[in-house]
């Protein structure tokens, strides 16, 4: 399968099998209701913060209204960015592709997509991804260049 300018090849093994279209569809299901949850709440909080910023007559009030609010702008921002990886996941199910590694193309295990449903790297990739985020280890294609000869 060709997937971004490369060849991949899909490493299945006993403990990672592909998943079955009805697991597949039991996930679609769950993101769905997290998707529908997450847009909701977001509704809800927007009213609130209208609200309250509307009731305070004195600065003391209003200033922390106004912290308040940023605070719920930072959690609505990183449900924003969630939303974008459900509907990338979802995605990735309409492409047949979404119990497959992003970086690897191994089978992600279920596992990791019952915890995850939205992820889209295997545990092993996602480990390297954090460790390079980190700073302890360089990217794999970075250290392989700097070896080979």
């Amino acid at each position: 399968m060709a997937t971004k300018g490369r060849v991949r090849q899909r490493e299945t093994g006993e403990d990672n099998p592909p998943l079955t279209p009805e697991e597949i569809a039991e996930f679609k299901v769950q993101l769905h209701d997290k998707r529908k949850q997450l847009l909701s709440g977001s509704e809800d909080t927007k009213k609130t913060i209208d609200e309250d910023q509307e009731k305070l007559p004195d600065e003391v009030d209003l200033a922390s209204a106004e912290y308040e609010a940023a605070f719920e702008n930072r959690l609505r921002d990183r449900e924003k960015y969630l939303l974008k990886k459900i509907d990338k996941a979802l995605e990735r199910m309409e492409e047949g592709v979404y119990d497959e590694c992003e970086s690897c193309g191994s089978i992600i295990a279920k596992k990791r997509l019952q915890a995850r449903p939205e992820a889209t790297l295997c545990i092993v990739c996602k480990e390297e991804q954090e460790q390079v985020e980190k700073g302890f280890v360089k990217p794999r294609l970075q250290r392989e260049e700097e070896y080979t000869f």
